[in-house]
């Protein structure tokens, strides 16, 4: 009975979001726009009329094959030339654009060697051939297959498969018997960021780390692989940094300052974001025979790739010598800096960018996501030619060395870091682009701009807005009843909370400055991450053909630009920001009582001895220890402060409705909403990586990428160090009272 009750709501909500979905196919501009009084909305919707008239699909397109045509990664010639063919075409919008050149850290391989040696020998390839069909693979000058940021190293010992190479999966071999101490490991690319695979290796006592492609991952198990569909081929390897992000970004040797000519550095040696031992990344062809020399237990059911063998663990009989040397050269670095100046707010900055330098070619990565600014920043030219003016100073940045650590960014935000702590209003970031869904990540605040730009742009496959496909995704790929009922009941954007991995890294973890990052994706799937097919030829055929959803992209960025730069009152909803740190620390303080509860169970079940006696005699079988009991760490004090949040900015979202229209200055009240999120950070920054100063966002310690949402805090549960939690709660709960009467005096302005 209970159950056909709850199929016939379902159904009912079903048929209401259905009608609900056809009902919104047409966009419509809420009135007044969030932020804007009633006349200046009309306005606003005029000039994005005007703006998205000057958007060209096929023009994206051109611009993503000349700076594909070549190899330009960081240092090279290529990188220098697309920097000043970036800045003419900045100047020719209108612009003043300028080079902003730094001098970094980046070391490119002199020597790459990977052999087994034991039982048979074999020589690993470490190269991806020329296609015929992919006209720019077999170009000179390209980076070969490397791994930026690993030592040098020349060592041989057994090897041992570590699955991705998580912590998981070190608890996995523990349980096995297996160390990795003294021995070379193998890893699965995926699941995590490169760099966390050998960090964690060399955790565990590794020498060496090999990181490879398999097949179930992104190769022939997920489809026809490239030339004839988009998937890894046997030879493509995935380049990229292994540098520690989540220590600090940038140039290892210059941490906290700009790298200019004159800037102090580190010795190498003491960068505490490098690692100490040799890392390579090879194709599943180089793979193959390494893998099926292992001998050793036969790895779990998770642990198994795409590859037509058993896969083992080792060690054993299987032994490589791995030898990589590397040049740790110092290079320039070319970031180009386009300003065009503010009509009534010139010291109020709204800063848009995307970075230039790519492994190869690049045409995904990044040239997609350059090509869709260029077109945003001439359309924003063409609007300037007419006599229009923006009231807010706009900066577009096309960033260099993005790729070996986010160098090019992270150095100008360091040098810059108090003009910007006073003038940035938001960095909006985007990167690598394709064909599917809106992907929106970034500070909470700015939820309400996003989903009413969201509604305003049209997908170009299904001709609904952008905010329905993606809601109709979520519904779609729900996999309970519960979580079908909660997506179908949702009727605004969500933005995500961002790591790392792109360039919005220093400008909101680091000064506290509000950002976003956007992009569309989720059907370009492909195997060409990082790899010289990441071409023209590739992006054209599987990426995003006709270009469209560069374009649509154009349109996101673009609104959110203008929208942010004529604003009446900068359209900051602290409500949203409060609700969502309300929800993570929910979070958390179910997710210690959960700990509690799940170490109580888990400590019996060990000391009974269950494991042990219930595994197989004839394997070796180490049963997990005991655990530390979970003590009851003190959030009360935090939860007060983000009842006063919420309180406080319910009054000031209420007060800034009368105040947009009724005030005519509202630059004191604009300034406090931009510097708002700078209350968030902590002066001493994160346990053990300080750099990162926000106490909400930040790149996981063992995750990369990926997001820790209140982090100190997050992280401490995780690692089970209770003492710092209760610090770190502490902390947190500080930076949230700042905030709070930081929007108490915007509140008492708004009246």
């Amino acid at each position: 009975m209970k159950k056909n009750l709850i199929t016939s709501s379902l159904s009912v909500l079903l048929l209401s979001g259905a009608t609900m979905l056809h009902a919104q196919t047409t966009p419509v501009t809420p009135k007044p726009i969030y932020g804007f009084n009633d006349k200046s909305s009309a306005s606003q919707v005029k000039l994005e009329t005007q703006f998205d008239q000057s958007l060209n699909a096929e023009n994206i397109g051109k611009t993503i094959k000349e700076f594909s045509a070549k190899p330009h990664n960081i240092g090279s010639p290529g990188s220098k030339e697309a920097a000043e063919k970036i800045a003419a075409r900045f100047k020719s919008y209108g612009f003043d654009a300028n080079i902003e050149t730094f001098q970094v850290l980046f070391p490119t391989p002199k020597v790459r060697e990977l052999e087994l040696t034991s039982p048979t020998a074999f020589k690993a390839l470490l190269k991806e051939p020329a296609l015929k069909e992919d006209a720019t693979s077999g170009q000179e000058n390209q980076l070969p297959t490397y791994n930026a940021w690993s030592a040098d190293g020349d060592v041989t010992a057994e090897l041992v498969f570590v699955n991705y190479g998580l912590p998981a999966d070190y608890e996995q071999l523990e349980r096995l018997g297996i160390d990795v101490k003294g021995k070379i490991v193998i890893a699965k690319y995926g699941r995590s960021w490169r760099g966390i695979k050998p960090k964690i290796a060399q955790e565990h006592g590794a020498i060496g780390c090999i990181i490879y492609s398999d097949p179930k991952d992104d190769g022939y198990v997920q489809g026809d692989v490239y030339p004839k569909g988009a998937f890894k081929n046997e030879y493509g390897v995935q380049r990229g940094s292994v540098m520690d992000m989540v220590i600090y970004p940038g140039d290892p040797l210059t941490p906290n300052i700009g790298a200019t000519d004159s800037a102090p550095r580190l010795d190498r040696f003491k960068a505490t974001n490098l690692l100490k031992i040799p890392v390579l990344p090879i194709s599943y062809h180089d793979a193959k025979p390494l893998l099926e020399a292992l001998d050793g237990p036969v790895a779990p059911p998770d642990w198994r790739g795409g590859l037509p063998f058993t896969y083992h663990i080792g060690p054993g009989k299987a032994k490589v010598h791995l030898r990589v040397e590397f040049d740790w050269k110092i290079r320039p670095c070319y970031d180009v800096i386009a300003k065009l100046n503010g009509s009534d707010y010139p010291d109020e900055w709204v800063i848009r960018g995307n970075h230039h330098d790519a492994w190869v070619n690049g045409a995904s990565d990044p040239v997609s996501g350059l090509a869709s600014m260029l077109e945003e920043a001439k359309s924003i030219g063409a609007l300037v030619k007419t006599g229009w003016q923006p009231k807010r100073t706009i900066v577009y940045c096309a960033w260099d060395g993005e790729e070996p650590g986010l160098l090019g960014s992270t150095e100008w935000v360091e040098l810059h870091a108090a003009e910007l702590q006073e003038k940035a209003v938001v960095y909006i970031n985007s990167d690598n682009n394709g064909r599917g869904f809106l992907g929106a990540g970034g500070s909470h605040a700015l939820e309400p701009m996003m989903d009413e730009i969201a509604k305003t742009v049209i997908d170009p496959q299904t001709k609904v807005t952008v905010f329905d496909r993606k809601r109709a995704q979520e519904i779609a790929k729900a996999q309970t009843i519960t979580g079908k009922k909660d997506a179908l009941a949702k009727r605004t954007l969500s933005l995500g909370a961002l790591g790392s991995g792109s360039d919005y890294s220093s400008f909101l973890q680091h000064l506290g400055i509000s950002a976003l990052d956007l992009g569309y994706g989720g059907e370009d799937e492909g195997g060409e991450y990082h790899s010289i097919y990441d071409s023209y030829d590739d992006y054209v055929r599987f990426k995003d053909p006709g270009f469209a959803y560069c374009l649509a992209l154009s349109q996101t960025a673009g609104r959110a630009v203008l929208r942010m730069t004529e604003a009446d009152v900068l359209p900051f909803s602290f409500r949203n920001l409060s609700a969502t740190i309300n929800g993570y620390v929910a979070e958390l303080m179910t997710q210690v009582d959960n700990m509690r509860e799940a170490t109580l169970v888990e400590n019996q079940v060990i000391r009974s001895k269950a494991y042990k006696l219930s595994a197989d005699p004839t394997q070796v079988y180490n049963a997990p220890k005991t655990k530390e009991e979970v003590p009851y760490l003190d959030f009360s004090q935090l939860q007060n402060a983000l009842r006063d949040l919420d309180r406080v900015s319910m009054t000031l979202t209420d007060s800034l409705k009368k105040f947009t229209n009724l005030v005519t200055d509202h630059s004191p009240m604009n300034k406090l909403l931009y510097q708002a999120e700078q209350e968030l950070l902590s002066p001493k920054g994160l346990p053990n990586r300080p750099w990162y100063k926000h106490t909400i966002y930040a790149p996981g310690f063992y995750t990369g990428y990926g997001v820790k949402t209140m982090p100190g805090i997050r992280e401490a549960i995780e690692q089970r160090k209770w003492e710092q939690a209760q610090q770190q709660i502490n902390i947190a709960t500080s930076t949230i009272r700042q905030l709070a009467d930081h929007l108490y005096l915007a509140a008492r302005i708004a009246g």
